[in-house]
């Protein structure tokens, strides 16, 4: 039984490594949120089977397949997207500065803000 076990959860981890780079329980985390082609960041909740849930920096939750999720590789100088101020249009940007959920994002309009992750997302 220790052997199959053994086997089995080493099947597992190879499928996690392929699918979302070898992430686990806490990791950060980009999220294809709703299968919209968009990344959002979260923390993985939970791994099972071939399925993982996700705690969006926003604060939503899904749970999504392991080939929709992928390391977190965000960046300074990355484009993403952000929502302005929070007020619920998408503007392109450029990632001018990371501190944990804190990001600083240089706007292709030329505005500037310092925002939560949870407002970005990327492609």
């Amino acid at each position: 039984m220790a052997k199959y076990t053994m086997i089995l959860a080493a099947g597992i981890l190879a499928a996690s490594a392929i699918a979302a780079g070898a992430q686990t329980t806490g990791d950060w985390v980009l999220g294809n949120y709703k299968g919209a082609g968009y990344w959002f960041p979260g923390v993985i909740d939970r791994v099972q089977g071939n399925q993982v849930t996700i705690r969006y920096d926003d604060g939503d939750k899904e749970t999504v397949a392991l080939r929709d999720v992928r390391p977190y590789n965000w960046s300074i100088g990355m484009k993403v997207e952000c929502n302005f101020k929070g007020q619920g249009e998408w503007y392109r940007g450029t990632i001018s500065s990371l501190a944990g959920e804190r990001i600083g994002i240089a706007y292709d309009d030329g505005d500037k803000e310092t925002t939560k992750t949870g407002r970005c997302r990327s492609r």
